[in-house]
């Protein structure tokens, strides 16, 4: 599945694309919002391997603009929530991902990423 916490890792791995190839970009989605249970611990250990200023441009791209601009020193439970549902709940479920650097494109069907690529294109 496509969702916020996992697209935050993703980058290009096409044979010498190694700038600006973070963060994908998608197009063309189809979102779906899915409930998933809260748990404050997990979200809070999670935060230091966020890329911040991507996962708050990619939520509003998708038009999530519940996340603050720089990452907040006092972190309480309605930021754990916001927190929480952009990177659990919202799920890319048709669509695609871009890369800003060679632009290859990775399909997303029925919430799985085609990250597989040709063999010309591996290094």
């Amino acid at each position: 599945m496509v969702r916020l916490i996992t697209h935050n890792l993703l980058a290009c791995h096409v044979k010498n694309c190694t700038v600006n190839n973070f963060p994908l970009e998608f197009k063309n989605v189809q979102l779906e919002i899915r409930e998933a249970e809260f748990n404050p611990d997990f979200i809070r250990g999670f935060l230091p391997k966020l890329e911040w200023k991507a996962l708050v441009d990619t939520a509003r791209q998708l038009g999530d603009t519940s996340l603050p601009t720089e990452q907040p020193e006092m972190i309480d439970d309605e930021f754990l929530q916001n927190l929480h549902h952009v990177l659990l709940e919202i799920h890319v479920e048709e669509g695609s991902m871009i890369c800003n650097n060679c632009k290859h494109e990775y399909p997303i069907s029925s919430g799985i990423p085609n990250m597989l690529l040709a063999e010309h294109e591996i290094a």
